[in-house]
């Protein structure tokens, strides 16, 4: 699994929980592939506040406050694990075909997304039920998923076909396919600015879509990033596109008004989930077993909380915690 585990993009998922009828401070679930659990730690207090066991070698993470569930994917197992965002516990298991990766949730938080990497496929499941609603074939590799705000379009990023897949949710039919960079991975949807964000890990860049345009959407741009760069996530208001860089051991920061690269930034463990709340970012170190916490503004390193080994964390995660 471990030539796998490295092919697969990662990110950190943030959420509020809810705690005596108080909202408390924004919460990490990080997925550990070497421990095979989940992390919850408070960002506020840099706290590691419970452990939880899922299945084996865990990738995906989507947290969905309307559903109350943190979903995680577990390439290994073949499997998802539903965690209760509340009780912190795992309350159910799906089937997942032969390799669950990417994974992302509707905002809504009604369906559930799921790319089977081995098995070329999107699978999706009612959230509410857990039963399964479609299985659209895919091209090799299906890695990043992101579902659009709309609900009626999910991306897939079709790692050895060089392109995103462009799903119909109403007919589960592919609506056609983008060409992008080398070995598309991580996706990140920009509902503001109506555009996609894509990682190539090969071409070391960043192919940036105009999903407003019909019928499908088209290349807007192409970025230069680091080596092999893995997870993206907007900072500092949405100003700032912050791309880790696998394999460069950094994070590229760049303007997202303009996509004009800002500054390199130094330091960090073979860097792969990254996410961002308030004026904070959070960067995952696979081979620290560490989070590394940023000024967004800045990109300065306020300090270091530890994670179980091997983190991961990968798809979108900020979320806030259900009422109690």
């Amino acid at each position: 699994m471990k030539r796998l585990a490295r092919a697969l993009p990662c990110l950190v998922w943030l959420l509020a929980a809810s705690t005596g009828g108080a909202l408390a401070a924004p919460l990490a679930w990080v997925t550990n592939q070497g421990s095979h659990d989940v992390s919850v730690i408070d960002l506020a207090t840099q706290r590691l506040l419970a452990t939880v066991p899922v299945g084996r070698s865990p990738a995906g993470v989507v947290a969905s406050a309307a559903a109350g569930r943190v979903f995680v994917s577990n390439p290994d197992s073949r499997t998802v694990s539903v965690i209760d965002m509340a009780r912190r516990q795992v309350v159910a298991t799906l089937l997942a075909g032969s390799g669950p990766v990417g994974i992302d949730a509707s905002a809504d938080g009604r369906r559930l997304y799921v790319a089977d990497w081995f098995a070329q496929r999107l699978l999706a499941w009612d959230t509410a039920t857990g039963l399964p609603l479609a299985s659209v074939p895919l091209g090799r590799a299906p890695a990043g998923v992101a579902a659009q705000a709309d609900g009626r379009t999910v991306y897939v990023a079709e790692r050895d076909e060089d392109r995103i897949a462009v799903v119909d949710t109403t007919t589960w039919q592919v609506r056609g396919h983008v060409a992008v960079g080398s070995h598309p991975f991580a996706l990140l949807h920009d509902a503001a600015r109506q555009r996609l964000y894509v990682l190539n890990v090969q071409s070391d860049d960043l192919s940036v879509l105009d999903t407003a345009a019909t019928p499908l959407p088209r290349l807007l741009a192409t970025v230069k990033t680091g080596k092999a760069p893995y997870g993206a996530a907007l900072a500092d208001g949405g100003a700032l596109l912050y791309v880790t860089n696998q394999h460069a051991d950094s994070v590229s920061v760049i303007d997202a008004a303009t996509l004009q690269p800002l500054r390199t930034l130094e330091g960090f463990g073979y860097p792969e989930g990254i996410a961002a709340f308030g004026d904070k970012v959070v960067v995952v170190n696979w081979m620290d077993d560490r989070l590394s916490v940023l000024d967004a503004r800045s990109g300065r390193t306020l300090h270091h909380i530890a994670t179980g080994r091997n983190p991961r964390g990968f798809g979108a995660f900020i979320a806030d915690a259900p009422p109690p």
